[in-house]
């Protein structure tokens, strides 16, 4: 098993190298189960990319106009436009999910329900096992009875009122339950770190595509991660990014040798 790890200097720049590095050590597979099911794809066994500016602007992938191929994320696509009715950074940051839609990343984030015995404990008040804040409307809320915490503005809450020190300040996209999901969702957690003012996340994917996946779930991400620093009072950070399902499909593979010049 091969653990491919790369630094790079922003999110262009990982991108590039990903896309470059896949078509070399990458294994081909044909797809089991989930998206694009009986298709191809080149996968790492194992990807590790560390990005030390990855708020550096533009976001999105470098291509040259002279390789005559379209990027692999539209800017409307991240910050609304013309086409899409609601921004990538709607759907990482905000609780809407449309008729058809399983989950939203940011439904998960923002609208966690407190559920079973954690609810028990909260409504007993044993402050011994569960941190029991008010209903701000905005950290804690209730909506037609149910109770919700917005885990990003938790996590800005606590790192306020205690410190950076804390390795317990993880932002939860996954839930058990989502084994029964036909296509359960592919970002799992960011894990969140302050150290020396300023603010790194860890984020890990089961799954992910390289080709347009990534651009746009990192663009997104760094703008997250931008607001939390903000709203903390730190400085934004570096990123560090895992998957042991790193993958480029078929239909991509050509793309990937026009923008990387290879024609072998």
């Amino acid at each position: 098993m091969i653990i491919h790890k790369i630094e790079a200097r922003d999110l262009p720049d990982l991108w590039f190298q990903a896309v470059h590095d896949i078509l070399d050590i990458g294994r081909s597979f044909t797809i089991d189960r989930g998206s694009f099911e009986g298709q191809t794809r080149l996968e790492y066994d194992y990807f590790i990319g560390h990005v030390k500016y990855p708020g550096t602007k533009p976001l999105l992938p470098d291509i040259p106009p002279a390789l005559n191929i379209p990027n692999p994320v539209e800017e409307a696509y991240i910050y609304g436009g013309e086409g899409y009715d609601r921004s990538y950074i709607e759907y990482i940051m905000s609780g809407r999910k449309e008729p058809g839609e399983s989950y939203t990343y940011g439904e998960r984030l923002v609208r966690a329900p407190v559920i079973g015995d954690k609810m028990s404990w909260w409504v007993e008040g044993k402050t011994d096992i569960i941190d029991k804040r008010d209903i701000d409307n905005k950290i804690v809320y209730e909506d037609d009875g149910q109770l919700y915490i917005n885990q990003i503005e938790w996590i800005i809450d606590t790192y306020k009122k205690h410190g950076g020190r804390n390795n317990q300040m993880v932002l939860q996209i996954a839930h058990p339950t989502d084994m029964t999901l036909i296509d359960p969702p592919c970002l799992r957690s960011i894990d969140t770190r302050i150290q020396d003012g300023t603010l790194h996340f860890f984020v890990y994917f089961r799954s992910w595509d390289l080709w347009g996946g990534l651009p746009a779930n990192l663009a997104g991400i760094q703008h997250l991660k931008e607001y939390m620093a903000s709203e903390i009072g730190v400085k934004d950070g570096e990123m560090i990014v895992e998957s042991k399902g790193l993958h480029l499909y078929g239909y991509a593979e050509e793309l990937a040798k026009i923008r990387c010049m290879k024609t072998a």
